[in-house]
């Protein structure tokens, strides 16, 4: 590898720099994940361990150098077993992240048939619903405004969220991935009131509002027709027959944004 410079006896190389930018990279990353947690201070405290480690190797101090080694080893466990949620909310924003779901394309063809499921059970039962499909990172304040849930997506689940008898039944369930985010999420309402002749109700404008406001798809069940409509890039489709439905949301929500 060729040398760019060298500090006293250290010779350094363009490999040794990318090194060094991914680690602080993922430093970085974690610091930001964690910056509101006492977490913070252990992992400050591994960044010290490992720059005394790093400079006890360059001077050759061998043992001084194994005692950090042997700290960081046993550190690292500590630190995984201790701060498990915190570790967990990083591996969650990590995969729900729009770069993720770029890069690793997942397969959202069961989650698909478990709304759809659910969709025509409430839509035969005239029972009102509106799911959000979200497709990037700016839909977290919407996600903030209801009940976090993180449930995998179930027709079961979703049937019984929309229940009138349930809690949670009142504003919209938001989807991310597999996983239901979040329930009684309160969307913005469009200024639309109206959609050629036919007067737009609450959980229309809603399910229009988001996608004028969000990159985000949504399913609209009407309490009183018991039809199912999809709004879209600020676009809404009423009545969408059950033939088509399929293939209409599994388009839109798989399409990649426009730049």
């Amino acid at each position: 590898m060729l040398e760019l410079f060298r500090i006293g006896f250290l010779s350094v190389t363009v490999l040794d720099l990318l090194d060094v930018a991914l680690v602080a990279t993922l430093f970085f990353m974690l610091y930001r994940a964690l910056r509101n947690t006492i977490a913070v201070q252990v992992l400050l405290l591994f960044v010290v361990v490992f720059v005394l480690g790093f400079v006890t190797e360059a001077a050759n101090l061998k043992t001084v150098n194994w005692v950090l080694r042997r700290i960081a080893d046993v550190g690292l466990i500590a630190f995984v077993v201790l701060f498990q949620p915190e570790l967990r909310r990083i591996l969650l924003m990590i995969t729900q992240s729009r770069l993720f779901r770029l890069v690793v394309r997942g397969d959202n063809s069961m989650t698909i048939t478990a709304v759809l499921q659910a969709v025509s059970e409430l839509s035969s039962k005239h029972v009102g619903a509106l799911i959000v499909f979200s497709r990037a990172e700016h839909i977290r304040v919407t996600v903030d405004t209801g009940v976090s849930l993180q449930a995998d997506v179930s027709a079961e689940l979703l049937t019984s969220i929309f229940n009138p008898r349930s809690p949670l039944h009142d504003g919209a369930v938001v989807i991310d991935g597999g996983t239901i985010s979040a329930a009684r999420c309160v969307l913005p309402l469009s200024s639309e009131q109206r959609l050629g002749l036919r007067n737009l109700g609450t959980r229309h404008r809603a399910g229009l509002g988001i996608t004028e406001q969000a990159d985000a798809v949504a399913i609209i069940v009407s309490e009183e027709t018991g039809g199912v409509s999809i709004a879209y890039q600020g676009a809404l489709e009423l009545d969408v027959p059950s033939t088509v439905l399929r293939e209409k949301l599994e388009h839109y929500v798989t399409a990649v944004a426009a730049a």
